[in-house]
């Protein structure tokens, strides 16, 4: 069965919190949603919350807490099902690794958008510093 993933309502197609602008989505229409793209695309939706909650070792009611935290918005099937990116995956694994370090949930989810704003903060900053990169050459040597 092929169900259309639709993102919650009033959430962004963005993996997860990127709060920082310049977040690009991948549109609906993209070449790269095509089935053979989805397979590379970290922010498709594939895993179910079930599945997702297997693969990490918690439990739904943990991925449903990061959810109610705001830290994951998962997408939902037309069913209505929670699904789950290998991204959002990344980010909930983060979150169970520093709440198992004592921290508490809400600080967790700050810790975690603030690693994640600055990874984004970091390869912007990466190809800027690469299409900006002045020429090796010097030019003609002035005499």
């Amino acid at each position: 069965m092929n169900k259309e993933i639709k993102p919650a309502p009033g959430a962004s197609q963005r993996r997860g919190p990127c709060p920082l602008k310049g977040c690009h989505p991948i549109q609906e229409d993209s070449p790269d949603r095509s089935p053979a793209g989805k397979f590379d695309d970290e922010d498709y939706p594939a895993y179910s919350m079930g599945h997702a909650a297997e693969i990490l070792g918690v439990t739904q009611a943990f991925l449903r807490s990061l959810d109610a935290a705001k830290l994951l918005t998962p997408g939902r099937s037309e069913g209505g099902h929670r699904r789950y990116s290998r991204y959002q995956l990344r980010l909930a694994a983060r979150a169970r690794e520093l709440i198992d370090q004592g921290t508490a949930l809400d600080s967790a989810c700050r810790i975690i958008i603030l690693e994640d704003q600055l990874a984004e903060a970091r390869r912007i900053n990466a190809e800027l510093q690469h299409t900006h990169r002045p020429n090796s050459d010097p030019g003609p040597a002035a005499g």
